[in-house]
């Protein structure tokens, strides 16, 4: 059996495991919040200590909180982050309550009790502590803060790096990734589909470059809501009127926290509707599912290009990665652009519960932060790898099937689009018409039905020709 030992709140006593650096309001969150088993991310929480770090020194620079607890909080704080099993310290189930107070609190635990040991070993080590002297997790941690402004702050800081360092490096690599293949393969020549239908023919080239010109749009989009999710709710405490924080404390936190993070936070412009509403998340998480659309179709187009090798378009293969199939030997699947589209609907599917949970923001308070933040830090990591999966795994590797790609691309009737100035439509597509019908090559039949010379129907029928506006 874990032993335990007795830790008290205001509401009381109960146990907690021995070696458990929480406290009692964290134990009371895993009693009562038993629902998915699901701790909230750890960029989440490496974000929330990193919170808590630049709010004591913040405090300590406006003489608000004394230098010996401050550096004892610091130093707590930097021992955690430096952590490679930081989150056996956080267990909260996701789903708790909305304003994520449990979390808060458990953060303010854990720092609390890792700062007092370090009072301890190196500032009284052969002395007892006098309790006025000890760091308290509501006191001091937690000094000119609430909730209710912390986890608004830790959802912003945590997705704001996930999408500088993270997610907007890996789709700018795949960009690269799509446009270096795309100069590899530009001298193929292809079937062209609309409705998954025979169109006019495009370069291999111009196939995949509409992929990167998507990818580098979605970018744009993503920056562009850089500077809202970099406007931080610190500062406002409980309801935004700032209550218990120093006047100067959004300010200086918020230059501080920039100095840690190397990037550039700012106190919102008006505390009440940042604590209130998760708007920026929501918009947010809108751009990340836009992303989400993109990679999907890439996806797509990456299958169905794929597909055969025999029965479908077999136009390129993709990276044989797997065994396929259980039971048919030598089946190879598209398990990249497959694993891809899984990760693009779970973000999609995020997104109408983040969507929902933004409209939960009641009076003064939105109150489903914890599954907002799950949620958003979820579809930018799903996002960020898939990236680089699809990249390295499928777009660098995959090669060109010429014969296929040839083998219909002079039969195609569609073709006969280029006589349309010369012979009208109509006729056009009489000439098509008859080469489906006798499944002959287009250049035969419009030789046949037209006084055009060979040579000029050749030149005006070539695919590669027809893949530019001349």
């Amino acid at each position: 059996m874990t032993t335990t030992r007795v830790e008290k709140d205001s509401m009381g006593e109960l146990n907690v495991p021995h070696e458990a650096l929480y406290g009692a309001q964290t134990q009371r969150a895993i009693n009562n919040f038993p629902v998915s088993g699901q701790r909230l991310p750890e960029p989440f929480i490496r974000a929330l200590i990193t919170v808590k770090k630049a709010a004591a020194l913040a405090n300590m620079k406006l003489e608000a909180l004394d230098e010996s607890r401050g550096k004892a909080i610091v130093s707590a704080c930097n021992e955690l982050l430096h952590s490679d099993d930081v989150m056996v310290h956080f267990p909260v189930d996701i789903f708790q309550t909305g304003s994520g107070t449990s979390s808060n609190m458990n953060a303010n635990e854990v720092i609390a009790n890792v700062a007092n040991r370090y009072l301890k070993e190196t500032i009284h080590p052969n002395e007892t502590i006098h309790p006025h002297e000890t760091i308290h997790p509501n006191d001091h941690v937690n000094y000119g803060q609430s909730s209710n402004d912390v986890i608004p702050t830790t959802i912003h800081v945590s997705a704001a790096l996930e999408l500088e360092k993270r997610l907007i490096p890996a789709v700018e690599t795949l960009i690269a990734q799509i446009e270096e293949k795309a100069e590899s393969v530009s001298q193929y020549c292809k079937t062209g589909r609309t409705h998954l239908m025979d169109a006019m023919p495009i370069r291999m080239d111009q196939s995949l470059l509409s992929w990167s010109a998507q990818l580098k749009q979605q970018v744009n989009t993503l920056r562009s809501h850089q500077p809202a999710i970099q406007s931080i709710a610190q500062g406002g405490t409980a309801v935004g009127t700032g209550i218990n924080a120093h006047p100067d404390f959004a300010a200086t936190f918020a230059d501080t926290i920039s100095e840690l993070t190397a990037l550039k936070f700012t106190p919102a412009e008006n505390f009440f509707a940042v604590i209130g509403s998760q708007d920026t998340a929501v918009s947010l998480s809108g751009a990340v599912k836009s992303l989400a659309v993109t990679m999907m179709k890439i996806s797509n187009d990456l299958r169905w290009m794929n597909s055969g090798p025999l029965a479908g378009l077999g136009e390129i293969a993709l990276e044989a990665l797997q065994p396929g199939s259980s039971i048919m030997p030598g089946k190879v699947n598209p398990v990249i652009p497959e694993a891809v589209a899984m990760a693009s609907a779970q973000v999609i599917g995020n997104d109408g519960a983040i969507t929902v949970g933004g409209q939960s923001g009641n009076f003064e308070l939105n109150v489903m932060l914890p599954m907002i933040a799950s949620n958003l830090l979820s579809s930018i990591t799903l996002m960020t790898n898939s990236a680089s999966l699809i990249g390295e795994k499928a777009i660098k590797t995959f090669s060109v099937n010429k014969e296929a790609l040839e083998e219909v691309l002079y039969r195609n009737p569609v073709l006969v689009t280029a006589l349309n100035p010369v012979i009208g439509y109509a006729k056009a597509a009489e000439i098509a018409k008859v080469a489906y019908k006798e499944n002959k090559p287009i250049l035969e039949v419009a030789e046949a039905m037209t006084d055009i010379p060979k040579d000029e129907l050749t030149a005006l029928l070539d695919p590669k020709n027809l893949t530019s506006n001349r």
